[in-house]
């Protein structure tokens, strides 16, 4: 039941907004009473926590298992990283549109909690591109922490306009944005 209105909080949270749905909506999208609600969660905003903390925590243990690939290159790295984001907005566009818009919403304790593994994520993409940098595959005149926030702004906010069944796939979409980023960060021959 927990996973189903989660389910249910997503897709009410992304298509009407945190602040516009109730907890009324929330039960009744589910056939269910309040009582259920709260035998799960203590408010609406322990939902919201627990869907970026989930969002987030995904995130990280793929990107993870990408840096701990020791057969990859630091382009092929950051190129994977890429790829596991655009996949993961086309997968879940309202997941991704909760956890971006929506962090707004949550109280600046709340937002503590979250804040943490967002910075983490960000810090591992600066880290193999300062990786790329040390060996020699992409330039060493750029800053890593500003190029990591780069990848991440032109990844994400594909959440926003991104349309997985339009006339450009994810492969597709990956390989623009790296053949755009790379161009702009590899060292040239």
């Amino acid at each position: 039941m927990k996973g189903k209105m989660l389910d249910t909080c997503i897709s009410l949270f992304g298509r009407k907004g945190f602040r516009e749905t109730s907890i009324q909506d929330i039960v009744e999208a589910n056939g269910i009473t309040k009582g259920s609600f709260y035998y799960y969660f203590k408010n609406k905003e322990d939902v919201l926590v627990y869907i970026h903390d989930s969002f987030i925590s995904d995130l990280l243990n793929k990107q993870k298992r990408i840096i701990e690939a020791e057969e990859m290159s630091y382009k092929e790295k950051l190129h994977a990283m890429v790829e596991m984001m655009v996949k993961n907005i086309a997968g879940g566009a309202d997941s991704a549109m909760v956890f971006f818009r929506e962090i707004r919403n949550l109280s600046e304790a709340k937002t503590k909690e979250i804040l943490p593994k967002r910075d983490l994520f960000q810090k591992n993409i600066q880290n193999v591109i300062e990786g790329g940098v040390s060996h020699g595959e992409f330039r060493s005149d750029l800053r890593a922490d500003m190029l990591s926030y780069a990848v991440l702004g032109v990844a994400n906010w594909s959440y926003f306009w991104y349309e997985p069944d339009g006339q450009v796939d994810e492969q597709q979409l990956t390989n623009i944005y790296m053949t755009m980023i790379l161009q702009g960060i590899e060292e040239e021959s």
